[in-house]
């Protein structure tokens, strides 16, 4: 059965550094990076909400088609909001798929001292400080969503390099069922 994965975090967690790394070592996946769709959006700058919605809702379409191929999905997206994952699970879903999230997870303060020390085409659109706001907002929100999400997986980064991580991420999708966080 062709599974959604969606890792699911922070900004500068490493969500898009596995999706790749997955995706380099699985053949036929879609590496569905939904700040790649945002991107190819006019408009970004001006009316960020709107766009993203938009491109999600593209996202969902690229998803079920893909899916229906019998083809797995890796979609490294920050998502807080439980009727945004519903709408990606209930896409899996009527492709005949699997949704797994799996949750990469970092300590506060090193999320936001990984996002002052990259660069992004999403983190254009935030001034540096601003910036910083929405990485504390992000991951406040992302641990009171996780709260509403009993079947996620939860991965922590802290001191784990971007190997570790996939590897835990490949672990846990050798799992069926329920997993623990």
């Amino acid at each position: 059965m062709p599974q959604l994965i969606h890792l699911n975090g922070p900004a500068a967690v490493g969500k898009s550094t596995v999706a790749r790394m997955y995706t380099d070592h699985h053949p036929g996946v879609l590496n569905l990076d939904i700040d790649q769709v945002v991107s190819l959006i006019g408009g970004r700058r001006e009316n960020f909400p709107a766009i993203l919605g938009a491109a999600r809702a593209l996202a969902v379409g690229m998803a079920e088609t893909h899916l229906r191929g019998g083809y797995d999905v890796v979609m490294p997206q920050l998502v807080t909001n439980v009727e945004q994952a519903s709408r990606f699970s209930a896409a899996a879903s009527r492709a005949g798929g699997e949704y797994r999230e799996i949750v990469l997870l970092a300590d506060k303060q090193r999320i936001v001292e990984r996002f002052t020390g990259r660069w992004h085409p999403i983190d254009a659109l935030f001034d540096h400080a601003e910036g910083e706001r929405q990485v504390v907002k992000i991951h406040d929100d992302l641990t009171t969503y996780l709260n509403h999400r009993p079947d996620s997986v939860v991965i922590p980064t802290d001191g784990h390099s971007p190997a570790d991580t996939y590897a835990a991420v490949v672990s846990s999708l050798c799992r069926t069922g329920p997993q623990p966080s």
